[in-house]
């Protein structure tokens, strides 16, 4: 008896994943993001690295808030990527068609050449 209502948990709750998948993620507009300058003080380190991060997006498609979620191994870079995915305006997300505020996940890659 107890394991029939495990397995009918898990499917409702493997269907409630199912139905939020149809769920779109906001998008980044990359022709509104501003020019990525190298940070001078990591060029000069030759410090490089990917940033990875996750950008809570408004309805209006602007950014509330944001977090590194992995380092580049670099504060200066870090903070660099987070000013850039800031400023960037976005797609919203949407649910059941309607926009509201959702975390988008952004990479930045910084190569010295």
């Amino acid at each position: 008896m107890k394991l029939t209502k495990l397995v009918v948990g898990l499917f409702f709750a493997f269907a409630a994943g199912l139905s939020m998948a149809a769920d779109k993620a906001p998008t980044l507009d990359k022709n509104s993001c501003g020019k990525a300058e190298y940070p001078k003080a990591a060029l000069m380190n030759e410090e490089s690295g990917v940033v990875s991060l996750s950008v809570l997006v408004m309805p209006d498609g602007s950014v509330t808030d944001t977090k590194v979620d992995k380092s580049s191994g670099s504060k200066t870079l870090d903070k660099a990527a987070v000013k850039i995915y800031t400023s960037c305006k976005y797609s919203p997300g949407t649910k059941d068609g309607k926009s509201e505020q959702a975390w988008a996940k952004v990479e930045h890659v910084w190569t010295l050449s």
